[in-house]
């Protein structure tokens, strides 16, 4: 299915791009989440005719990206978990757990900006997590894991 880009895709390719991906993603995914258009002749007019209005709402979303990366660039969360005598956590620190923490101080990141590529942080101790408040802008956190004292 050939289909227009409206914004930024991961992989795919930028705003205006004409791609062509497998129905089921551009019908489940990319359409509903306003990210493409199929790319019919009408459609490539009116995109053409918004392309200005379109380029300037991506630029404004990556300055805003960078703005938060700024802010989120070199900082230290604190989560404390249940942990045994020798470091392992009895449950995990998961994306959505990170998140809160820096949504709690502040910050506004989604679950879905936290990567983490090992999987969910199962010891104490300190570990390097990225955040990535847009496909451009990756940004480096220090999760610090301590024991929780009840």
């Amino acid at each position: 299915m050939q289909i227009i880009l409206l914004d930024k895709v991961g992989k795919l390719g930028n705003l205006g791009d004409v791609v062509k991906v497998k129905q089921g993603y551009a019908r489940n995914y990319l359409i509903p989440s306003k990210l493409a258009r199929r790319a019919t002749e009408a459609a490539i007019k009116e995109f053409e005719g918004r392309r200005a209005e379109l380029e300037k709402a991506a630029s404004a979303k990556l300055a805003a990206a960078q703005a938060l990366g700024e802010q989120l660039s070199g900082k230290t969360v604190r989560i404390a978990q249940k942990a045994g005598v020798d470091g392992r956590l009895f449950g995990s620190v998961t994306n959505a757990d990170i998140a809160e923490a820096l949504t709690k101080a502040g910050m506004t990141v989604a679950k879905s900006q936290v990567r983490l590529p090992t999987g969910p942080l199962k010891t104490v101790g300190d570990h390097p997590v990225s955040v990535a408040p847009h496909g451009d802008v990756v940004v480096e956190v220090t999760v610090q894991v301590v024991p929780q004292v009840d």
